[in-house]
């Protein structure tokens, strides 16, 4: 009978293995997704025009729409007895009507909601765009006045937060609109004779400034807002702020009480 001779296959199954885990791994490689990575972009300008009938056709499609708009534009809320401008160095009559309004509104919203008032009010002197002539106020001019989106924000602030806000203020130089607070910039340029809400200022105690929530997410650079405990968001527009008042008041006159004085 014939024997073979033994064969020992230990060298042979390791080479197996170490074959078909290449293998598995290259299969695996070659499936991945490939990482797309952009090399050119590339563009041209295409000129939209129209001939003469063209242009009548699209003016006439979009006149039923843009009338509507116009008419509802025109329609008068108010009237203005003198011109409400940003005049000022420290505070304007625009900007003082617009605080005033803003706190008044919003203040019964919140009182409704939480059971409290706001203390105050601070806007940015930037986002008043535009003026109210005297004359006729129209639902145009409180889209002019506020063209953004802005919303109404309540904001819980600390002594601190709010210490930090008057320095801001004296820092820019800007007539940011304010109602419900008042101070005096000392001879050393320090705030001094705080007064909030009817009351001197207490250091002890948490304030309710209603702003709005560009203002309260750090626009402007004014990072103070966000930095308390809480915020309440009011769903109310800058700009029905204005709508609602215009509607209500009849004549628009400029609040005089001073908010920022100078010490001499």
């Amino acid at each position: 009978m014939l024997r073979l001779p033994a064969v020992k296959l230990t060298n042979y199954n390791d080479a197996l293995k170490a074959f078909v885990v290449l293998l598995t791994f290259c299969c695996v490689i070659s499936c991945a997704p490939k990482k797309q990575v952009v090399t050119l972009i590339e563009g041209k300008e295409i000129g939209v025009t129209a001939d003469k009938g063209e242009d009548a056709e699209i003016a006439s499609f979009i006149k039923p729409f843009h009338d509507h708009i116009e008419a509802d534009m025109a329609v008068v809320l108010a009237t203005a007895p003198v011109t409400l401008d940003k005049s000022g160095q420290w505070q304007t009559p625009i900007g003082n009507l617009f605080a005033d309004v803003t706190l008044q509104k919003c203040d019964s919203v919140f009182l409704k909601r939480e059971n409290k008032h706001i203390d105050f009010c601070m806007l940015n002197a930037g986002g008043v765009r535009s003026i109210i002539a005297a004359g006729n106020v129209t639902m145009k001019t409180a889209y002019e006045i506020m063209p953004f989106e802005n919303a109404c924000i309540v904001a819980e602030m600390k002594s601190g937060q709010i210490a930090e806000m008057l320095n801001y203020i004296i820092a820019e130089k800007k007539p940011h609109p304010l109602s419900g607070i008042s101070f005096t910039i000392g001879k050393d340029g320090t705030a001094k004779n705080i007064v909030i809400a009817g009351q001197p200022f207490d250091e002890n105690r948490t304030y309710y400034c209603v702003t709005n929530d560009y203002l309260y997410l750090g626009g402007d650079n004014m990072v103070f807002f966000a930095k308390g405990a809480k915020s309440y968001p009011l769903d109310y527009k800058l700009r029905n702020v204005l709508i609602d008042y215009f509607k209500q008041a009849t004549t628009i006159t400029a609040p005089t009480n001073p908010r920022i004085t100078v010490e001499k």
